[in-house]
């Protein structure tokens, strides 16, 4: 995966992307909801329905403002661990949770999601909702979900793709590449947060591409779902 960043700095990816969620943090459920027109808090549904094995502990990877493990909460009937390396984003998402009375099921802290805090075969569901993208080493992130899995755990990915049929995906690069860029530009403040959206969506290994990372790292029974025509991706598979 080409080494795609937010800024043209000399930091780490992963200091750039902690960075940019810092600074988007306060415009970014807004922002999230609206350019997605709503379907964000779907496609979230119908990936935690693919979690068959009646999950007791989930871990929500790259949490950002909980929205993923508030999902979770609400159509299972598990304790919920959320990591970001973003505290700014936390910082919303534990406001989130405290308005929503969840404080008794889930939990967000500040964690690396290559470098997980957690022992091995901790938890029964793994979700991840278009942050893996954000990775820095795509492998090590991987291997570390898989790592704190428990055996017939089910991990379930979503990340945006790139239709692949005539209008809609003409369309959508219209829309991807140049009018959401402008909108988050405009409500964000922050002009390359935005730009780096497409450009890490390019880079990303979809599709069966990364289904081969999965494979790699030792996942089974690996699956692609497109979703709304593909605008997005869900990604299911198992330990």
């Amino acid at each position: 995966m080409s080494k795609v960043t937010p800024y043209n700095s000399s930091e780490s990816k992963k200091k750039q992307v902690s960075e940019m969620f810092d600074n988007i943090a306060n415009s970014y459920d807004f922002l999230n909801h609206s350019l997605s027109l709503g379907m964000d808090n779907i496609w979230r549904k119908i990936a935690i329905k693919k979690l068959t094995n009646n999950p007791k502990i989930i871990l929500d990877i790259a949490t950002g403002t909980g929205d993923f493990a508030v999902s979770a909460a609400k159509y299972t009937d598990a304790k919920i661990t959320g990591i970001d390396i973003s505290q700014g984003m936390l910082n919303v998402g534990i406001e989130k949770v405290r308005k929503k009375n969840l404080n008794n099921r889930i939990y967000l802290q500040l964690a690396d999601s290559e470098s997980l805090p957690f022992n091995d075969n901790t938890f029964d569901a793994i979700t991840a909702g278009f942050g893996v993208r954000n990775f820095e080493n795509l492998n090590k992130g991987l291997s570390e979900m898989k790592r704190v899995l428990n055996n017939d755990g089910i991990v379930v990915i979503l990340e945006p793709s790139t239709p692949k049929y005539f209008p809609l995906k003409q369309f959508y690069k219209l829309y991807f590449h140049h009018v959401l860029p402008t909108i988050g530009a405009w409500i964000s403040k922050d002009k390359a947060a935005y730009s780096y959206l497409p450009e890490s969506v390019d880079a990303f290994p979809s599709g069966e591409k990364f289904i081969d990372e999965l494979k790699n790292v030792g996942f089974k029974d690996c699956k692609h779902i497109p979703l709304t025509f593909g605008i997005v991706s869900l990604y299911i598979a198992i330990k």
